[in-house]
Parts: C-alpha cells; sequence; structure tokens
C-alpha cells in the first residue's frame, strides 16, 4: 500500500487508487504523514484537525479519530503500516516506496549527487516531479496544515522545478526550457527567477522582442501589485538583450550555454540528445514553443478529468522523458484493467522473444489517448525497473519525428539502464507505421503507442493489442464532473449536470474546458449555465485566457494534418446531408448512381481513410457517423469560408 500525498490524499495499491473523503481522520492522516517517522504532538494534531478554537473535549476526541483511522486502514487493507501511540503524540512510520512525498524528496537527494552529470540529473528530478500529482491535500480540510505545511511543500517543489529549468538551459535546450517557463511565470507571477529563466530563453532562441515585452509584463506587474522594481540580475538580462551581448545560442542539439547555469555542463560536457528529459507537468496537450503561449491557469484547480476534487489541464509533454503521472485520471477502467495486464503478463513460451509487446491505443483528437496511456503507464511502473519514457513523436507544428532521432535519443534516455530488464516506451501521437516500425526490435521493451490513426497495417505485421477510444459513457461524464466541481455543487443539480455533458458530446476535451471554465466562475449555477452553454458550444468550449484550449482549436489543428482533398471531402460530408456518410451507392439506386438534384455519394476508400484519422465513428446510424461538436465545427467552418468568398 502507498500513500499519495503530493496531491489528493489517497492510497494506492497497484492499479487500484482512492481518493479519500474529507474527514477528521483524514486530516490527522495527513498531518501524520507531513511528519512521517516523527513524533507528532496530540497538541499539534488537535490544531491540525479542528483549528486554533478547540472543543473542550479535544483530547478524547482525538482519541476517537485514532480509532476511526484505524478502522479505515482496516477497511482498505492497510496492513503494512500503524499508527503509533508514543509518549507525547501519535507517529506513523513510512518509506520512499510507501510515501510518495519521502519518494520525492529520495530522489532530489539523489539528483543533487548526480550534479556533474546534468542529463543524468535532469532525468532524476524529472522522475521526481512527476510524483506530484495535483493541487496538495485538495481533499484535506484543515486550514492549519493549508496555511502551515502546503507553503513549505510548494516551495520544495518550486526548488526542483527551477533546478530543471536552469539544467535545460544549461543543456542548451531553450525551447523545452520554454515550454515550463510559460506554466512556471503565469502560475506564480511574483517568482523572479522564473521569468528571468524565461527572458533568457526567449532571447537565446532568437526572440529579443518577446523577451523585451516579458520583461515590461513582469516589471509592471512588480510594480503595480508589489510596489518594488525588480531584481538586479532582472535589470542586468534586460541591459545585456539591450546592448544584442551573447548569451549563447540555444538549439535542439545541447549547444549552447546558460548564464546562470554553466555550472551544469562542467568536465562531463553535454550529451547532445536532441529531447528534453522530464516535464513540468504531466501532459500530453502540443504547445508549439516558437509562438506565444496562453496564460497558463494554475496546474491545481484546472480540470481535467477525475476521481478526485480538482483536475489539472495537461501541459505540453517533453520529446523524451520519464511518463508524467496523470492527475486524478478517471473513466475508461477497462481498457486500463486490460492494459496494464497485458503489458505485465509473462510473455507466451512461443513468442521467440525477437519483438517488443505492443499496444495501440487509437481515436480522435481529444479522446483521452496520451492520458490513458501515461495513466496505465504508473499502473505498471514497478514491472519496468529499466524505466518508462514517454516519447513525443510529433513535433510543435504537427510534423512527424523520424524513428532514427527518436531511436538515439531513445537509447540515450535508457543508456543507464541493466541488460535484461524490462523498459517501457509510450510512443504518443504516432502518424504512421513506419515512425514505429525500426524502434520495435528489443525484446525487453514494451510499447504503448498512441495514434489518432488506425495503424492496422503496423498490427499487420507486428501484432498486439488495440483499444479504440470513443466518448464517455453518461455515467463517466458524470463522475468527471463529479471530482471536478465538486460534490455539493454538482448533486444540487444532477439534472443540469448531466445536461451538461450531454451538450459536451461526452467528449472527454470537452468536457476538460467546461469544467476549468464552471471552476473560474463558482457563483454560476449549472442550470444557468445549460443555457449559457447551449447558445454555442463551440465558442463557449474555449479558456479565454488560454485559447489553445478550445475544442475547435484541437479540430482545426486535427483537420490541417489531412491532405488537402481528404479534408475538402470531409468539409463537404459534415455540413452535407447525413446520407453522405453511407458510401458509394449509399444515395439510392444502382451502384454508384445519383439521384437528381441528389449530393455526389462519397468514395468508399475516402470514408475508409476519415475512419483511420479518428474522425469518423463507426455507425449506427449507417457504417460511419461524425461527432456531434465536430459536425458543428464543420458546419461553422463552412460557413465562415462561404462567408469570405462573399465579400471577395
Amino acid at each position: 500500500m502507498r500513500f499519495q500525498l503530493l496531491g489528493p490524499l489517497a492510497l494506492a495499491d497497484g492499479p487500484d487508487v482512492v481518493v479519500l473523503q474529507p474527514s477528521k481522520p483524514v486530516i490527522l492522516l495527513a498531518a501524520l504523514l507531513l511528519h512521517a517517522n516523527s513524533t507528532v504532538s496530540a497538541e499539534y494534531l488537535q490544531r491540525a484537525v479542528w483549528g486554533e478554537d478547540q472543543p473542550a473535549t479535544a483530547r478524547a476526541a482525538l482519541q476517537t479519530c485514532v480509532l476511526r483511522l484505524r478502522r479505515l486502514f482496516t477497511k482498505h487493507g492497510v496492513t503494512g503500516t500503524s499508527i503509533e501511540a508514543v509518549p507525547g503524540g501519535y507517529r506513523i512510520t513510512a518509506g520512499p516506496p510507501t510515501l510518495d512525498l519521502l519518494g520525492f524528496r529520495d530522489q532530489v537527494r539523489r539528483a543533487t549527487a548526480l550534479a556533474g552529470d546534468p542529463e543524468a540529473e535532469l532525468y532524476t528530478l524529472k522522475d521526481a516531479l512527476s510524483l506530484w500529482q495535483g493541487s496538495l491535500l485538495a481533499n484535506v480540510r484543515s486550514d492549519v496544515l493549508h496555511r502551515d505545511e502546503v507553503p513549505r511543500l510548494s516551495e520544495e517543489r518550486l526548488r526542483a522545478v527551477e533546478r530543471v529549468c536552469d539544467l535545460l538551459l544549461g543543456l542548451g535546450r531553450c525551447g523545452e526550457a520554454l515550454v515550463d517557463l510559460w506554466t512556471a511565470t503565469r502560475v506564480y507571477p511574483g517568482h523572479e527567477r522564473f521569468h528571468e529563466q524565461l527572458i533568457e530563453a526567449l532571447y537565446r532562441t532568437g526572440r529579443q522582442s518577446q523577451a523585451l515585452a516579458e520583461y515590461r509584463r513582469v516589471k509592471g506587474f512588480l510594480l503595480d501589485e508589489l510596489g518594488v522594481d525588480p531584481s538586479p540580475s532582472l535589470r542586468q538580462l534586460e541591459l545585456s538583450i539591450l546592448r544584442g551581448e551573447d548569451l549563447g545560442a540555444c538549439g535542439g542539439s545541447g549547444a549552447g550555454g546558460s548564464r546562470g547555469a554553466e555550472e551544469t555542463r562542467g568536465a562531463a560536457g553535454v550529451r547532445g540528445a536532441a529531447g528534453a528529459v522530464g516535464a513540468l507537468e504531466p501532459a500530453p496537450a502540443t504547445l508549439d514553443p516558437g509562438s506565444t503561449p496562453p496564460a497558463a491557469l494554475d496546474p491545481g484547480s484546472t480540470p481535467q478529468g477525475v476521481q478526485g476534487v480538482v483536475v489539472p489541464l495537461p501541459a505540453p509533454a517533453p520529446v523524451v522523458g520519464p511518463v508524467p503521472a496523470v492527475p486524478h485520471f478517471t473513466g475508461r477502467e477497462a481498457e486500463a484493467a486490460a492494459m496494464a495486464a497485458r503489458l505485465t503478463a509473462p510473455p507466451p513460451p512461443d513468442a521467440g522473444g525477437q519483438r517488443p509487446l505492443t499496444v495501440l491505443v487509437s481515436g480522435a483528437p481529444g479522446i483521452g489517448k496520451s492520458a490513458l496511456a501515461q495513466h496505465v503507464a504508473h499502473l505498471v511502473r514497478d514491472s519496468f525497473p529499466a524505466g518508462r519514457l514517454l516519447v513525443r513523436m510529433t513535433r510543435a507544428d504537427g510534423h512527424p519525428r523520424t524513428a532514427d532521432e527518436v531511436a538515439a535519443e531513445v537509447a540515450a534516455a535508457l543508456g543507464s539502464g541493466r541488460a535484461g530488464e524490462r523498459a517501457l516506451l509510450v510512443l504518443d501521437d504516432v502518424v504512421d507505421a513506419d515512425q514505429v516500425r525500426p524502434l520495435l526490435t528489443s525484446p525487453d521493451l514494451a510499447v504503448v503507442v498512441t495514434s489518432r490513426m488506425g495503424l492496422g497495417g503496423l498490427i499487420a505485421t507486428h501484432g498486439g493489442w488495440v483499444h479504440r477510444l470513443t466518448a464517455f459513457t453518461e455515467a463517466e461524464s458524470y463522475t468527471l464532473l463529479l471530482a471536478a466541481l465538486g460534490t455539493e455543487r454538482v448533486e444540487a443539480e444532477p439534472r443540469a449536470a448531466r445536461h451538461l455533458a450531454s451538450l459536451c458530446g461526452h467528449f472527454p476535451a470537452a468536457l476538460r474546458i467546461l469544467t476549468a471554465r464552471l471552476l473560474t466562475r463558482p457563483g454560476l449555477r449549472l442550470g444557468d449555465a445549460v443555457e449559457w452553454l447551449g447558445d454555442d458550444p463551440l465558442a463557449r468550449l474555449t479558456l479565454t485566457d488560454s485559447p489553445d484550449h478550445s475544442v475547435s482549436g484541437l479540430f482545426d489543428r486535427a483537420l490541417g494534418r489531412l491532405d488537402p482533398r481528404l479534408s475538402e471531402a470531409f468539409l463537404r460530408i459534415g455540413s452535407g446531408p447525413p446520407e453522405l456518410l453511407g458510401g458509394t451507392g449509399s444515395t439510392g439506386g444502382p451502384e454508384g448512381a445519383v439521384r437528381k438534384g441528389s449530393h455526389p455519394p462519397v468514395p468508399e476508400d475516402v470514408l475508409e481513410q476519415l475512419a483511420d484519422a479518428g474522425l469518423l465513428e463507426d455507425g449506427p446510424p449507417g457504417p460511419y457517423r461524425i461527432h456531434d461538436l465536430l459536425r458543428a465545427h464543420l458546419r461553422r467552418t463552412v460557413r465562415i469560408r462561404n462567408r469570405r468568398t462573399e465579400k471577395v
């Protein structure tokens, strides 16, 4: 049994995770785990549970609370950990394998010992940061703990994130550092070191105007909000940029330097893998490091898909790095269990040991493929001692990466593994089978592939299992809303909550965006939100301060990947009558015949290509159908195009 403290307090037993419901025993457990292996005084525990105004019977009530917590342990099968009554208070014993907070600190200590090897230090720190699961102690309702303990833990994480960004800059990986730094500077606007790193990364990637604009922005914030000037180091950085001084160029090959991180290169030098190792926060979303990003929302307060209280939207994934955790994953129980069982099962006797085990997760953009793959990777982590890597198979502009460059980066990342130990690769957003085949060479690998494409050719030549994802069920959508918005808010208006899920088409990406918007408007009744969303779902399913997180943007990027002729055919199908989804001959009459005044039939091979790209779903009705949100987007796209044509 493992206690998860770096997020909502939870108990994990292998693949099974239970997020504990808010209660006084849960507060007591959090207070003990925060000081694991030390005696925690009864007075402190009483303050944590009841606050500064304690009842007269607090000491006796604390004993009752301890009894209830022990019963909770029994209920969930916690047998290896006990709560000891010791002179002056209580104590709970834990270690890195049984408490994620201790595991995080242990990894940070290991990273410090690797200071002479920047890539190894970076990898270890990223692995440590992947243990953070979202908003700290979100289900622990204790003002004392949130006032006294949460800031201290957050500071530990910030120090690790700051060091990660220093290492990335020192390794010349400024584009990858930008991904983390955009998020960090928006979440922590008063943290000047993050702003300094961001401005330096922008300048070293040739974006001088953006670097100066960012300096002006943070300077204005500090003056308006805090009444102080930027730090001397920030002012010196601005002066260096205005003078055009050479701070070192950044590229994808590890060349270049950093003013604040020269020590990361040292005598060991820089090993030149092109991809970053690690991630600030989990996630599968794509953000172009070459464009101005949206303001990031608090990773502890923006919903994704959940089985807890609050859920972050995914942040951009690294090119190659440890598989980040998916905070408060929900739904897909059958798929997750099946994938975990297949990845951990011993190979059959006749397997021959020549090819790695392969599992394909396919489906529409925004359907949750990456989240499922990363979630399963964490469920099976104990079966892969050589490591688990998330490998982005497309660049930020959507173009595929070559198998050769990916293979080199994977080899560099797994270079410290011991022979005979298994490693797990999550190849995320694969474009075609040729990207994957050269990587399927070692029997010591297991591979999870996520792709919008069906990749039937890969399965035909290399075998494996396929999980094609569709929209959530009504029950899964409702569970997500319960966890993201809170039980009280949803169960006060259950009918409205279900109506909102229906308006989103039970589409995971749409539900994540909706809950993010509703969390920022806590006073909005769900019944009023139904009318608000129903007026224009596509316009409302976007984050105003983060336009890249929008349903329309997601679909536009998917259409942009298609061959132009296929894209035009899809626009015609989506804006046309339903019979166009029937394929050749579906308009009636002899095969291929077209009735007078009807739309020409769509060739079967076109429909198959669109279905293989994840844009058409299996019927009924008919052999194919389009998700309602996607159809609405296609029709709006055609209307906008027609209006532009009329103006010309």
